[in-house]
């Protein structure tokens, strides 16, 4: 059994020196078929381990539900790593961080208006405690112990720079054990917050992009008779909307790592690959403004988003090769894209006089609902109510979770945003008895820092000209399934959301990246699979659809417009993607 030591001169393998060589690879970032390419890959730049997140709002979308299947298929992913020969890191949280919608805690934890997220409240512990049960039980024969690939497992994340109750960290840690892990244990914190972050027996590691020797140092000062492991490594960033796509330099990334390896330590690569935010499922962060993280987590990666090798693979590699043995395999080649004709979608539904048929029960409730009120993870939820007079209205909201798009009897009159810290819109009712309509998206749930306690919709009061409405209709809009929406062929273009839909030939699948210049912002499905969100305000302006989403012969692509279609109502597929201009 190849059981993972640890001692002052770094880690033990079986007895025998062993360092860690890992990167990131986000099995729910990646399409399942096409987890083993990206495993071999990762091999073949000289990587020896993969570390993976767990999404726990994924896996338990309910409590009482709890999946294992298709793209959540972690002994699946976990078995295809130990194929490769890989071992694996595991992070399970029950907190990720990761850029990830609500960092990976379940929206349903905040259906409590009281509920303290990342602490010892009983309600979060017991939801932890079950989650662990559910996920670990058939994890454990893949554990080292029992002759698997897991080596570690490590305990919350970051958790120094949310907080410092060790007694939080020792219930997670007892939890764990509990459920059967009887592999090492680890936390890992940036150098400033490990202090707060550390659990007292279990191996703390640092994470940082750059002063390699300097916070290596910090860590050995930390604990002088524990291996050096740097769990992440950051060799790129993530991109939000609204700014430009973050990039950098390869042989700067190179020398880092050479510094870092020269120093003994053990590495993992924060992201080896990035992949994607497919869906509704990339987080946010809120530092006083609201910004939402875009769909691609490229993270300028020796894998880019398609798993084709870039510059840092090759640096990274001879990098590796200095210090470790490297396979001969040559470096692989870039993979086959496909391009095709402009596609023209031909048939439309609107959003608003077909709501129904996305989602049929609507809940009646004095005030608006929020999303976790709702039993509602990801998407939209539309809010009504009846205007009592003609003449001009004050809409006055609180709060507004993220974006807010507003329409009188399906007229749209305006939008207010988070992100602008827009609280009011003014506007004119034409009649008594009007119909007020509130198309709320959730644009990601905050994945880092207090802001995690991050409720969608409308919260707080909602006012009318100063006083509050008789009553709404909550409709939530998840969006999981389009199957019955009533499509029309060649109808004018509508004004305000619609589903737009066309047909596409495809001779032999191949990655391909959806490009939608022309339309303002919503969402787009390929076969019905979720590509993510596009927004004209960049810099992503172009959708990743990987290899196995299509198939030969007839397509189907399908865009939720929330503004203006494209004139022409056309789309197309290119071979190259496009993530916006180079900037902060």
């Amino acid at each position: 059994m190849p059981v993972l030591q640890t001692d002052q001169a770094g880690f033990l393998l079986d007895g025998q020196p062993f360092r860690l060589l890992s990167g990131g690879l986000h099995y729910f970032r990646v399409h399942p078929a096409q987890w083993a390419d990206r495993l071999h890959k990762a091999r073949l730049m000289g990587l020896n381990t993969v570390e993976t997140y767990v999404p726990w709002n994924l896996h338990q979308p309910r409590p009482e539900q709890f999946r294992l299947d298709g793209g959540l298929d972690l002994p699946r992913f976990v078995e295809l790593a130990a194929a490769e020969g890989l071992h694996v890191l595991l992070r399970p949280g029950p907190y990720i961080c990761a850029e990830w919608e609500g960092g990976g805690l379940p929206s349903w934890l905040l259906a409590e208006p009281d509920m303290r997220l990342r602490s010892r409240d009983p309600r979060f512990l017991a939801a932890v405690d079950d989650y662990f049960r559910r996920l670990l039980t058939p994890l454990l024969p893949h554990l080292a112990s029992r002759g698997g690939p897991i080596l570690a497992v490590q305990v919350e994340n970051e958790y120094g720079a949310f907080g410092e109750d060790t007694a939080y960290l020792e219930h997670l840690a007892d939890s764990l054990r509990h459920c059967g892990v009887d592999v090492p244990l680890f936390t890992c914190d940036q150098p400033s917050d490990l202090e707060r972050g550390a659990l007292p027996g279990v191996l703390a590691t640092a994470n940082f992009g750059s002063r390699s020797v300097e916070h290596l140092a910090e860590l050995r000062r930390k604990q002088p008779d524990s291996p050096l492991l740097t769990t992440e490594f950051w060799i790129g960033w993530f991109d939000r909307w609204g700014a430009g796509h973050v990039v950098r330099d390869a042989d700067e990334a190179a020398r880092e790592l050479d510094d870092l390896l020269s120093a003994g330590a053990s590495v993992n690569f924060y992201m080896f690959h990035g992949g994607t935010n497919f869906g509704f499922t990339n987080g946010a962060n809120d530092k006083h403004t609201y910004r939402p993280t875009v769909t691609s987590y490229d993270y300028d990666a020796p894998l880019d988003e398609a798993g084709d090798p870039t510059a840092k693979y090759t640096a990274f590699r001879e990098v590796i090769a200095k210090h470790a043995p490297v396979p001969e395999e040559p470096v692989p080649a870039r993979g086959p894209k496909l391009a095709l004709p402009p596609v023209v979608l031909t048939e439309s539904a609107e959003l608003l006089p077909n709501a129904a048929a996305l989602a049929p029960a609507a809940v009646r409730s004095p005030r608006p609902l929020t999303m976790e009120e709702l039993a509602q993870d990801f998407g939209f939820v539309l809010y009504e109510t009846v205007l009592p007079a003609a003449g001009p209205v004050l809409l006055e909201v609180e709060q507004v979770r993220d974006r807010a798009q507003v329409f009188v009897d399906g007229r749209p009159v305006g939008v207010l945003e988070r992100e602008n810290h827009e609280h009011a819109l003014a506007f004119t009712a034409p009649a008594a008895g009007s119909t007020l309509t509130v198309l709320v998206e959730n644009q990601g749930r905050v994945n880092y820092g207090p802001g995690i306690h991050d409720r969608k919709g409308l919260l707080g009061k909602v006012l009318l000209d100063g006083a509050e409405p008789a009553g709404w209709s909550c409709r939530p809009l998840p969006l999981s399934s389009l199957a019955d929406l009533p499509f029309t062929a060649d109808a004018p273009t509508p004004v305000g959301p619609a589903f737009h839909r066309g047909g596409f030939e495809v001779a032999a699948p191949a990655d391909t990246f959806l490009h939608l210049e022309g339309w303002t912002k919503g969402n787009a499905w390929v076969n019905g699979f979720p590509l993510g969100r596009y927004w004209s305000r960049g810099p992503q302006r172009s959708l990743y659809v990987p290899a196995p989403v299509l198939r030969a012969g007839t397509n189907e692509v399908v865009v939720l417009e929330l503004h203006s279609a494209h004139r022409a109502r056309t789309v197309e597929f290119r071979g190259t993607p496009d993530l916006g201009p180079i900037g902060e």
